[in-house]
């Protein structure tokens, strides 16, 4: 496939706001290993109910 870095931005500012950012999110991920590495380290951590709420970490 041979696209130019222009015609990408300009598809990608023609996106709605929620498609841009899930398109955004799936870049990172397909191109990030670590981050799906977080991801699924985030997701085993929520199963094992080892998370706190925003009121629990950030509550004065």
């Amino acid at each position: 496939m041979d696209l130019s870095p222009a015609v990408i931005i300009s598809a990608i500012q023609r996106m709605k706001k929620a498609e841009r950012e899930a398109f955004l999110e799936d870049l990172l991920a397909a191109a990030s290993p670590d981050y799906l590495a977080s991801i699924r380290e985030a997701r085993a951590q929520y199963r094992a109910r080892r998370t706190r709420t925003w009121d629990e970490v950030f509550a004065r």
